[in-house]
């Protein structure tokens, strides 16, 4: 069994430097939520959206996805990002609108501006998946 070891470029690398921001601006929009008291949903997703992006840090972090590979994790990164950009723009733009109180909204807009790291996030892990396909078509043949 590999050793476990962190991945020190993995931060300063764009996708890293990415994961890290939208996990700290999802843990602001839920801060927002919380303490604004705003309806469970809007808390809920900013909440998940927490946990899920923190997860998919440390997996990137830890390199853990080279010891699981029963599954592409750039794949399952793109179908999260897409998924939680959906839900963002709905959920966030309810918040914005609804606006029950100055916290809500400012939850909403952290919500928005996630929804645009989301964006650039399956931008980025789409380029990934391009970039090693061709790498492996290009190879001279054996």
């Amino acid at each position: 069994m590999p050793r476990l070891e962190v991945d020190r470029a993995f931060p300063r690398s764009a996708r890293g430097a990415l994961k890290i921001a939208r996990t700290l601006l999802a843990l602001a929009a839920l801060l927002c939520f919380v303490a604004s008291g705003a309806h469970r949903a809007y808390t809920a997703l900013a909440g998940m959206e927490t946990v899920i992006t923190a997860l998919f840090l440390l997996i990137y972090l830890l390199r853990l996805d080279a010891w699981m590979r029963c599954l592409f994790w750039p794949l399952a990164d793109i179908f999260n990002s897409v998924i939680a950009a959906l839900f963002l723009l709905v959920v966030c733009l309810f918040a914005i609108t609804i606006k029950t109180n100055k916290g809500t909204l400012a939850g909403g807009v952290l919500g928005l501006m996630l929804l645009v790291l989301c964006i650039v996030d399956v931008v980025l892990l789409y380029k990934k998946i391009s970039l090693d396909k061709a790498r492996g078509r290009s190879a001279p043949a054996k």
